[in-house]
């Protein structure tokens, strides 16, 4: 019997394992996936576990929830990964196989910043980790002044639009408590504005302005003086705080590190349009595993398993893989007050003004706040437990289309 391993059971991994699941024949081959956790969490809610939104229950279910039937869930941590000799070992044990998809995720690295230990989970915080999230819970109850500097140590990160969802979240729940006037927001960011992209970045940065939350734009953070409560740039500059949450550099699974297989950001080296990897055969790479150029979130994993799974059962019958993904991503952004904003873009297009899923109807709006974007936006931990781990079809396509939205004279098009 032929063996197809999937590392990690993620958004990525799930949702291979559920198409696999369905093209494979269950006697001739053996679909196993191994994680570490038996729990399954829905990392686009720790964002709202500060603001007393979702809880951590409401966040996490049990893997064996997910996990299609006939398709094997081996609760290990792996340990090496030998693609040369098409073998994973874990601690309890070792596996080989004939294929493999590596969706083994990202992890935040605070230590990679000089002095950022010295202050963590003190007045320093991150919101990338449930215990962080629920950490900084606690800590936002008791703050009603000062001065809350976001920083983004460095790009890639899992979740680009988080870091301005968390500004947009705090100016809201600040004016909630009424303690709005008295805390300023600070966005420090390494990008030149408040987003990759140009249209986008215009649009949200009017939108920071609008809150009165500032952006201080180019700035590469250096260290942390935990006892002064200053961030100091790698030219000097200097950005104080009272409170200081954290996005760390962003590295991948240290099962990659330990193997020798990954990129000196322990990310492998993907090609990013049949994310098959570069260098090893028999492997596919999916989510935030991968080095290719798009966003790490749950719902370009989504658009990634499709393809990942059509170029598996491809090769598997002797085709050749298709370059079928385009880089295509989409996220709500939650501006606060019962209003998010939508972006839907790709490798060359970026995000555009326009209308979503419909093309001219919606109901959601790109780039344009609504509350039907920020009903889509709460409704979607729903759609994700219920639908698209579980392989339910949605009306959304693994590449992105051009109809609705406005071309703005965006060269190519």
């Amino acid at each position: 019997m032929k063996k197809l391993l999937i590392l990690g059971s993620g958004a990525g991994g799930v949702m291979v394992a559920t198409k696999m699941a369905k093209l494979l024949s269950p006697r001739e081959w053996k679909i196993t996936v191994i994680d570490r956790s038996w729990q399954h969490h829905y990392q686009a809610g720790w964002l709202f576990i500060p603001f007393g939104i979702y809880s951590i229950g409401d966040c996490v279910k049990p893997q064996m929830d997910f996990i299609p039937s006939g398709v094997d869930f081996v609760q290990d941590e792996i340990v090496a990964i030998d693609p040369e000799a098409k073998k994973v070992t874990c601690k309890n044990g070792s596996h080989d196989y004939d294929w493999v998809v590596v969706g083994t995720g990202c992890r935040i690295m605070p230590d990679e910043i000089d002095g950022m230990a010295d202050g963590w989970r003190k007045d320093i915080f991150d919101f990338y980790t449930p215990d962080g999230a629920m950490a900084l819970a606690k800590r936002l109850k008791h703050f009603n002044k000062g001065k809350l500097v976001l920083n983004i140590a460095e790009m890639p990160i899992k979740c680009p639009v988080a870091p301005l969802e968390f500004v947009f979240l705090a100016d809201w729940f600040f004016m909630i408590n009424d303690s709005r006037c008295n805390i300023e927001i600070e966005l420090v960011t390494p990008l030149t504005g408040a987003f990759t992209k140009p249209v986008a970045a215009e649009i949200l940065g009017k939108l920071c302005e609008e809150k009165n939350i500032r952006i201080r734009p180019n700035f590469e953070i250096g260290s942390v003086d935990a006892e002064r409560k200053v961030i100091e740039s790698h030219k000097g500059e200097e950005a104080d705080y009272d409170l200081f949450v954290s996005i760390p550099p962003n590295f991948g699974s240290q099962v990659i590190e330990d193997s020798g297989i990954g990129d000196p950001m322990c990310y492998m080296d993907t090609d990013p349009h049949t994310l098959k990897s570069k260098v090893y055969p028999n492997m596919y790479v999916i989510g935030d595993a991968t080095n290719v150029p798009t966003s790490k979130a749950g719902a370009v994993a989504h658009y990634q398993s499709d393809v990942v799974a059509e170029n598996l059962h491809r090769e598997i019958e002797g085709l050749e893989a298709r370059p079928e993904f385009d880089g295509h991503s989409t996220c709500f952004i939650v501006t606060g007050y019962e209003k998010a904003t939508l972006i839907d873009f790709n490798y060359k297009v970026e995000p555009l003004p326009g209308k979503y899923p419909f093309p001219g109807l919606g109901p959601l709006d790109l780039l344009g706040e609504s509350f039907m974007n920020y009903a889509g936006k709460m409704m979607f931990k729903w759609v994700y437990f219920n639908l698209m781990l579980k392989g339910k079809e949605l009306p959304l396509e693994p590449q992105m289309f051009m109809a609705g939205k406005k071309r703005m004279g965006v060269c190519g098009l």
